[in-house]
């Protein structure tokens, strides 16, 4: 994984186990919170759905991915990337 000290500076990386998977739900939880928006998009966007509603998110954020799912992302894993004239 290449240098993401801008979203958690305090843990080393390259020992975690990103495939347990509370390692996995913590790393969404601090992108989700922390990362830029290239970050946000290396994410498995399945794995957001599938963890969302136990992440430990601020409401804004957790309401963000809620209406997303809802409105750009059916249950089939076809995900439509939001422009910003889709507002």
């Amino acid at each position: 994984m290449k240098n993401k000290k801008h979203i958690v500076w305090y843990a080393d990386l390259e020992k975690l186990d990103f495939s347990h998977p509370w390692i996995k739900k913590w790393w969404i939880e601090q992108v989700l919170i922390h990362g830029t928006m290239e970050d946000v998009s290396e994410l498995d966007f399945e794995e957001i759905r599938t963890f969302l509603p136990t992440l430990n998110l601020p409401k804004e954020i957790k309401n963000l991915w809620d209406d997303y799912f809802s409105r750009y992302a059916p249950p089939t894993g076809v995900y439509h990337r939001v422009e910003n004239n889709d507002f």
